[in-house]
């Protein structure tokens, strides 16, 4: 009877590792403004896919902002040009969810900001990889990626930003 008890104990505690190794990886960003001080965070998350992003931000414009993925992992100058341009898998992308032409790698839906600086939403997008899962673009590759929240809302046809404007939050994905 002990040694039936003591197989299903290590029955039950393998299918608890085998669940554990396919818990999607996850990775944390800090979204900084101009100035240097924290305003919120985003959480990502590897899905067989794509990636679902979960942001939360304060301080910001009320409104809806343009929301991207950066090619870079550096928030280092205030006006974020640092991150350089939006991810893409291709050397000629066009911007924008709403062009027929196709669309890059980083391109999001916009961010809508409360009239008390407060706002969050949760994205996912299947263009783009943690680690480059199934020839998408990644992440966190040799020199990481940004995320970037621009002044206004991106039209999501407009070239090469979709009219967002000015950067004014970065967080390092990391690499």
């Amino acid at each position: 009877m002990k040694l039936l008890a003591s197989s299903i104990a290590l029955l039950a505690l393998s299918g608890l590792a085998a669940h554990a190794a396919d818990i999607s990886q996850s990775t944390k960003a800090e979204l900084k403004g101009n100035e240097g001080q924290m305003i919120g965070s985003a959480t990502l998350t590897e899905a067989p896919k794509g990636v679902v992003m979960r942001v939360e931000v304060q301080g910001l414009t009320p409104g809806w902002h343009g929301l991207h993925f950066h090619e870079k992992g550096d928030c280092s100058k205030s006006d974020f040009t640092s991150a350089g341009g939006h991810v893409h898998t291709q050397a000629s992308m066009v911007h924008g969810l709403l062009n027929p032409d196709a669309n890059e790698s980083g391109d999001l839906p916009n961010l809508y900001v409360g009239a008390d600086g407060k706002g969050a939403t949760e994205v996912f997008s299947t263009y783009v990889s943690l680690d480059g899962q199934g020839g998408r673009a990644s992440l966190q590759d040799d020199d990481g990626s940004a995320i970037v929240i621009h002044a206004a809302p991106d039209d999501h046809m407009t070239q090469p930003i979709g009219g967002a404007g000015a950067r004014v939050a970065c967080a390092v994905i990391g690499s």
